[in-house]
């Protein structure tokens, strides 16, 4: 309870982490905030009944809200009517204020007297597309900050938080912000494609960092590095080494 986790790629693609956080808090049943801004409903739906669990049966029971943040966007520039009493958790796309979207998910990860889940979630995918559309490093660095307040503190729950990094890229804004995460995080998942290519039996390396120095400040942090295979309905770790191309 109360952990910030930090799902980081680089030179490939995270997403399968946060199907995996997705379809893991919801068995475990959790109330989860979902705020996706990179895929559609039903792209995370098809991915979520590979791994057994029905997004559309979780938020008809309440257990699962979810932001579609791509027709959010599309209702929002193109001047769709909101409906009465609640405005658009992007706003910030005219105001450049993220405090909208920090409202949805307080509100929506706030129990009621009727709900009986087991601890709040927020999942968010992901956090660079906010840069992208227009939202100053500070004000996501904010928004992060009071959703850690609030989800983390108050409510005892947890936070996953996907972004996107290039140690090469000339994105300083976002380089900016996915330093200052990892600076607060208390578990950095770190994927990122091999520096050799492409290979059929490797897909990636998994760097899992916990952050014992936010615990204990003479205490380092404890590095462990693995390799992964993405199959069908799992993915495989193992060793440096110790594939199937080597073996």
């Amino acid at each position: 309870q109360g952990q910030f986790t930090l799902l980081r790629d680089t030179r490939t693609d995270g997403s399968f982490l946060v199907h995996h956080f997705l379809s893991f808090y919801l068995r475990a049943g959790c109330k989860v905030c979902f705020v996706a801004l990179l895929q559609s409903f039903s792209h995370y739906n098809i991915v979520a009944q590979k791994l057994g669990v029905s997004l559309a049966a979780a938020k008809e029971r309440g257990q699962l809200v979810f932001l579609e943040g791509l027709k959010s966007c599309l209702d929002l520039l193109f001047g769709e009517e909101e409906q009465p009493g609640q405005p658009s958790p992007l706003q910030f796309l005219s105001t450049r204020d993220l405090r909208a979207l920090f409202e949805f998910v307080r509100v929506s990860l706030t129990p009621t007297e009727q709900e009986a889940w087991r601890g709040p979630v927020l999942l968010l995918d992901d956090l660079s597309v906010l840069l992208s559309l227009g939202a100053a490093p500070v004000a996501v660095l904010d928004f992060i900050h009071y959703c850690r307040v609030s989800v983390c503190c108050q409510l005892k729950g947890n936070i996953v938080v996907l972004v996107h990094s290039n140690e090469d890229s000339e994105d300083e804004e976002n380089e900016l912000v996915v330093n200052s995460l990892c600076h607060h995080s208390d578990l950095i998942l770190w994927a990122e494609g091999l520096a050799t290519g492409f290979c059929k039996d490797v897909h990636g390396q998994m760097k899992i960092i916990k952050r014992l120095s936010l615990q204990q400040a003479a205490e380092q942090d404890l590095v462990q590095i693995y390799q992964y295979k993405i199959q069908d309905r799992n993915v495989t770790f193992f060793a440096r080494g110790l594939s199937a191309a080597v073996l």
